[in-house]
């Protein structure tokens, strides 16, 4: 699976880095810094987080993206199921593969990704991890977009105080969530 994964991430780090297209050049769309809201799903836990992103630049298709989420774990404590929270923070390269008509963007991201699990489920204190996604972005104006990204991550993370070790936070993932970009600033 670790093997996959880092051939997978290695094709999209490619594809992002030599992709040239023309839709930056030809749409208005705001390049400069970004923020916004996701709703998450990695693996089984949920989560809530915030997403800034850094400028465009490499011909206005790529960007460098931030991420902080505050994720639930569902496992049995104490003879109850319960919810645990821990915290996750990302950095990724971010950049546009191509469009669909004038507001869908298509999109690939590939980062690392650092786990900070509950002291009631983990005996680490963080682990750090790969991930990488593809998504569509659907611009209701050249500034606000709603976004869907699904892809995959790896960070070995396991519930090692828990019956069995279980893994959290590896293989499936989901964002959904809308996004501001702002103008981007000229120098003239």
């Amino acid at each position: 699976m670790r093997q996959l994964f880092i051939n997978f991430s290695g094709i999209l780090f490619i594809s992002l880095l030599s992709f040239n297209n023309s839709f930056s050049n030809e749409c208005m769309l705001n390049k400069g810094v970004g923020f916004g809201f996701q709703v998450s799903q990695n693996q089984n836990d949920f989560g809530l987080g915030l997403n800034f992103n850094f400028p465009y630049f490499f011909d206005n298709t790529a960007a460098i993206r931030l991420r902080g989420n505050f994720m639930f774990y569902e496992h049995a404590y104490e003879g109850k199921a319960v919810w645990t929270d821990y915290q996750n923070i990302s950095l990724g390269v971010f950049g546009v593969l191509g469009k669909v008509g004038d507001n869908i963007r298509l999109s690939g991201e590939l980062g690392g990704i650092v786990l900070f699990p509950s002291e009631l489920f983990s005996t680490n204190r963080n682990h750090i991890g790969w991930y990488g996604l593809f998504g569509f972005e659907f611009y209701i104006n050249n500034a606000i977009n709603y976004f869907i990204e699904i892809g995959g991550m790896d960070t070995g993370a396991k519930a090692d105080l828990l019956p069995l070790s279980p893994i959290h936070s590896n293989g499936f993932l989901i964002n959904a969530g809308i996004r501001i970009s702002l103008k981007q600033m000229t120098n003239n």
